[in-house]
């Protein structure tokens, strides 16, 4: 059987802040909403828009750059995979939650220019990819709330 591919690309804008941690063995995890929104046109011909709230997740370099360069309105794409993670509410209710785990992040409109980590693509916009070679997955217990 082959493996799948599990591969998103998103382009908006964050809705709040990014919310860093940093757990006691130093590694940085950042996470914010990012609203999609695209256009169409409705049955009536009219011109009419769709946005799509998702949560993102980056860990370890692309945490600090995101902690130190984006804030609430910042435009990004991000590359990454989905991962659904599952806990219980304070009610014993299953929950599931989907989040996108980045690994490559390029800022858009601006931003630092000659950082380390951070590559000028000279049209506007910086790259930041997360070089560490180790697998950007969160801590067993880490939840939602």
């Amino acid at each position: 059987m082959a493996n799948g591919v599990n591969k998103v690309i998103l382009v908006g804008n964050l809705g709040r802040d990014p919310e860093v941690q940093t757990f006691d063995n130093g590694v940085k995890k950042a996470a914010f909403s990012l609203a999609t929104t695209e256009g169409y046109k409705n049955r009536d011909g009219e011109r009419a828009t769709h946005t799509e709230w998702h949560n993102v997740v980056l860990w370890r370099g692309l945490a600090e750059v995101a902690e130190k360069y984006l804030k609430k309105g910042s435009a990004v794409y991000v590359e990454g995979r989905i991962r659904r993670r599952e806990y219980e509410d304070e009610n014993k209710q299953k929950k599931y939650i989907f989040e996108i785990l980045g690994d490559n992040m390029t800022m858009l409109g601006g931003g630092p220019r000659r950082d380390e980590g951070v590559t000028d693509n000279g049209n506007g916009s910086v790259s930041v990819a997360d070089t560490s070679g180790s697998e950007t997955s969160a801590p067993d217990d880490d939840l939602p709330f």
